[in-house]
């Protein structure tokens, strides 16, 4: 059961509340994600605990559920003895769950994460893995197939840290016939790989398939400047999903630095990103439920001042 509203038409009516960290979520939920494969080793392991984690954000206020596949690759599976067919079955799983925990009220992005995920070595805060565009769309092509087959509502391309590997996530997409968003990680302006910002966010500009392009897993405080670029950049609607200020230590294996994105500061802050441009606003790492009831509440007050057709979702 979908929303009667495609996902694009909701973008068009307003700004939409995604959902927060679900690695996050399922740590709360007392799982333990010290491994390779993240949250996605739940898809096999433990499905139902995934769903509650989704059903934590719907309960929450959030309108889009981002699937748990972020690190769900052909590749990360066989090497715990998967097959290629049991692997598409978990991908395919990773939107069912998101459905069922929407219950038809909230549209399903499906997670494709980038190349550096998949090694699990902090590398996709880094870019430039030494692959041609061609070798990684080769990497993200039998991914998306299978996620596109699910019937997710929009792809959800995400902490993309290089130009290089927008553009083969975004040949890898053309013609899935499913709309896609385009995420960044971003630091200092730059795409993490140190690239142009603005010559990055050009790749989407001219594709009709590009729903959304923005940023996540980032400084909160960079996003509403680099939203902005975006937005004028590619000519699309923006979107906003930082994490909550921490930042991943790859090497100590640990969040390092202070937390300055949640519940109180969260509707200030996405204030900012919805006046850049943004049309989709949530939270990435480290952001939680409550957080994302902040947004939520903050939206929907938005929305009364504004009256009638002041808002979507």
């Amino acid at each position: 059961m979908t929303p009667a509203r495609t996902f694009t038409q909701a973008l068009a009516d307003g700004v939409l509340v995604l959902d927060g960290g679900l690695s996050n979520q399922l740590e709360a939920q007392g799982r333990d994600l010290s491994d390779a494969l993240w949250s996605a080793r739940l898809l096999a392991d433990a499905p139902d605990q995934i769903e509650a984690a989704h059903t934590a954000y719907v309960r929450a206020g959030a309108q889009v559920l981002i699937t748990s596949s972020y690190q769900a690759t052909y590749e990360g599976f066989a090497r715990r003895g998967l097959g290629r067919e049991a692997t598409t079955a978990l991908l395919r799983r990773s939107v069912s769950l998101a459905r069922v925990a929407g219950r038809g009220e909230v549209w399903v992005a499906a997670s494709v994460g980038p190349y550096g995920a998949m090694r699990a070595d902090g590398s996709e805060y880094r870019g430039r893995y030494g692959l041609s565009v061609r070798a990684l769309e080769r990497f993200h092509r039998p991914r998306v197939a299978a996620l596109a087959e699910a019937g997710p509502d929009v792809l959800a391309l995400e902490t993309v840290p290089d130009a290089d590997e927008a553009e083969a996530l975004l040949r890898a997409v053309a013609g899935c016939g499913v709309p896609v968003w385009l995420s960044y990680t971003v630091e200092g302006g730059r795409t993490r790989a140190g690239q142009d910002l603005a010559e990055a966010f050009a790749v989407a500009a001219g594709n009709d398939q590009v729903a959304a392009v923005g940023v996540n897993c980032c400084d909160p405080a960079e996003a509403a400047e680099a939203v902005a670029l975006g937005v004028a950049v590619s000519g699309k609607p923006g979107l906003a999903y930082p994490n909550s200020g921490e930042f991943w230590d790859a090497r100590a294996g640990g969040w390092r630095g202070p937390a300055v994105f949640g519940p109180a500061e969260a509707p200030a802050l996405a204030a900012t990103w919805v006046t850049a441009g943004a049309r989709l606003v949530g939270g990435c790492c480290r952001v939680g439920p409550e957080t994302i009831a902040a947004l939520a509440g903050a939206r929907g007050e938005g929305e009364g001042e504004a009256g009638e057709g002041g808002g979507g979702g």
